[in-house]
């Protein structure tokens, strides 16, 4: 029994050494668990002897390697989404096979704090998915290699790519792509184009058309409501309508000077349109819930809504109780058009969200290959084939394979389709002006975590205890004050 004891140090000992002893050159620092089988005598109590066997824990190096390592970081982490990352990355590797492609999966939420992380090692990952509210403060921390994703989107066709996710990709400090354009979702005005056409009206892409079928709609055909508005003042809704209705008629938290800008009368403008919808409005205070299931069954003509509706029109939205909407109207998803783009008399915007690929500054010239590669053909199609709702190709070349990926399109006309796929074009955030710096952002961060916004519409479409000027001018005190909070 003591030589099985002694032979069992010996191996630890030897896995120790092994360890210490690692080739210098490993470029995978990481400590990787084996676990081993290792055998020893034991006595147990009737003094007899005893083969076991015992579970031991070694650490011992990665294997090195001589490929290069390719790490792609990727909010896309649902497990069936890594799947489909790992599957196009193993395509790749085939083609490429002294390159190696690691798919890391990361919160959405934690990707600054990450960033933040490995750039305190030393250790950045090679290319990031993310949203573009990120891009412009790694841009501004110069953590972000432009000339690699300008490199990047020159090689594919910068004609193929839609012209406004290109703007907002672009440093206007350098002129430069700071990260590449991959996907994202348009929120607009779906509509019902049967009654719309039937009462004579143009689609709702303008200030003028909203307001006149606003006036129209309620009491045609079943309609009781022109539209449902967000004006809960505890709930964001409000926030991301009034939000597009605003920066369509060129009204911005802060001008180019950084001065806060609340109370122009681009800004009163938008108030005063907005809260004047009410009177056609579903009564009482709204959001997304109710306006969704008004227009579902038949009540109101209008309803603004990110693409992630699409199958909701088709089979119904789920409810609270967690049974479905039963739709009352026949084909509803086809007699549904699609309004992108909002225009007034001082400009015109579209809303949504825009997820980019950044390459990070000190990434392998091999990672621009990578990302052109999860751009190309059938490998990007499989990207928005994950949620082809939520996912709006930002390649005019892909937007005829992405109309194939769900069964629910082909409940849509090719007209609405297509107006989904050119929604891009004017696509705005307020978060993402270029000319902004981080204070600024900072702070439109807490006008919407505040609700600044949803209280100013109840107060004067609901409670009538503000005007739209006197709105106006309570929201430019309260980011005053919150600019001066965050400058302290």
């Amino acid at each position: 029994m003591k030589r099985s004891i002694v032979l069992f140090t010996m191996f630890l000992m030897l896995a120790l050494f092994t360890s210490q002893c690692a080739p210098a050159a490993t470029p995978t620092p990481e400590t990787i668990i084996k676990t081993v089988e290792v055998e020893k005598e034991v006595v147990v109590t009737q003094e007899v002897e005893k083969i076991v066997t015992e579970i031991v824990e070694v650490e011992v190096p990665a294997e090195p390697t001589d490929k290069t390592v390719i790490d792609f970081w990727t909010t896309d982490n649902e497990e069936d989404r890594v799947i489909v990352y790992e599957e196009i990355a193993a395509r790749y590797m085939a083609e490429n096979p002294d390159i190696e492609v690691r798919i890391v999966p990361i919160e959405e939420a934690g990707v600054s704090q990450r960033i933040a992380t490995a750039l305190a090692a030393n250790r950045l990952p090679d290319i990031v998915r993310m949203g573009i509210e990120r891009v412009a403060t790694f841009a501004a921390d110069e953590i972000l290699d432009e000339d690699a994703a300008s490199a990047v989107i020159d090689n594919m066709g910068e004609e193929d790519f839609r012209s406004g996710p290109l703007a907002m990709v672009t440093d206007p400090a350098t002129g430069k792509y700071a990260a590449v354009p991959y996907d994202g979702w348009i929120q607009a005005i779906w509509y019902r184009s049967d009654v719309f056409e039937e009462a004579g009206l143009e689609a709702p892409t303008t200030w003028e058309a909203i307001q006149a079928a606003c006036e129209t709609l309620p009491g045609t055909g079943n309609l009781l409501y022109a539209v449902g508005l967000g004006t809960d003042p505890g709930q964001n809704y409000g926030q991301q309508v009034f939000e597009q209705v605003a920066m369509s008629n060129n009204a911005f938290p802060f001008d180019e000077a950084g001065n806060v800008t609340m109370n122009t009368p681009e800004m009163i403008e938008a108030l005063q349109f907005y809260t004047d919808l009410q009177k056609c409005a579903i009564p009482g205070p709204q959001y997304w819930r109710g306006s969704r299931e008004a227009y579902e069954l038949d009540q109101s003509g209008m309803l603004f809504y990110s693409t992630y509706i699409m199958d909701d029109l088709v089979e119904g939205s789920g409810m609270e109780s967690g049974d479905n909407v039963q739709i009352a109207v026949d084909d509803l998803a086809l007699n549904t058009g699609f309004a992108s783009e909002m225009a007034s008399p001082n400009g015109s915007a579209s809303y949504g969200q825009l997820v980019t690929l950044g390459i990070m500054q000190g990434a392998d010239p091999e990672a621009q290959k990578v990302v052109e590669f999860f751009l190309t053909d059938q490998n990007y199609q499989d990207v928005l084939a994950l949620a082809p709702f939520g996912k709006v190709p930002v390649l005019k070349s892909a937007v005829d394979g992405w109309m194939g990926l769900s069964p629910f399109f082909e409940n849509y006309s090719d007209e609405t389709l297509g107006q989904i796929a050119n929604g891009f074009d004017t696509m705005q955030r307020w978060l993402f002006r270029p000319d902004y710096d981080a204070t600024q952002r900072a702070v439109i961060g807490d006008i919407e975590g505040r609700l600044l916004i949803p209280q100013v519409i109840s107060n004067i479409a609901l409670e009538g205890i503000m005007t739209p000027e006197t709105g106006a001018q309570w929201l430019q005190e309260q980011v005053e004050a919150l600019v001066a909070e965050r400058q302290q």
